[in-house]
């Protein structure tokens, strides 16, 4: 079973903290957050390392690619059946997100899956994966 296609996306809140991720993603490019004082990658990127607490952190562009460290697939929902996962980046850090435009019965545990982008009404694209 398959995502449905006509599900909307609303669009994310954008404030002073979040700004430069989402404009980074409108170029299609997703970010994660690197700490330099204990060297842990984190996702989302923040002005704080939620590991040390340092805020020698900085921004990293991600490679786009991972593999499913968890996921569920919900089948009972008023906008059909779809999934969602953790997704362990290349990088490193794992992201909450959802699983598009694959067949829900092919998903595993470490199944390598790439970056995909949905629009939203009316803001940026939000940063999902599919299998690779």
């Amino acid at each position: 079973m398959t995502e449905q296609a006509a599900r909307k996306l609303a669009p994310p809140p954008i404030n002073a903290e979040t700004e430069t991720f989402w404009k980074a993603a409108e170029g299609g490019t997703l970010l994660y957050g690197f700490c330099h004082a204990c060297n842990e990658p984190h996702y989302y990127p923040r002005s704080f390392c939620p590991f040390c607490f340092s805020d020698r952190v900085e921004t990293r562009a991600a490679s786009g690619t991972g593999k499913v460290y968890s996921y569920s697939v919900m089948h009972k929902s008023p906008t059909g059946p779809y999934t969602i996962a953790y997704v362990e980046l290349q990088e490193g850090p794992r992201v909450l997100t959802n699983l598009v435009d694959c067949d829900f019965g092919k998903i595993a545990i470490d199944a390598p899956v790439k970056l995909v982008w949905k629009p939203t009404e009316g803001g940026p694209p939000l940063p999902v994966f599919t299998l690779a």
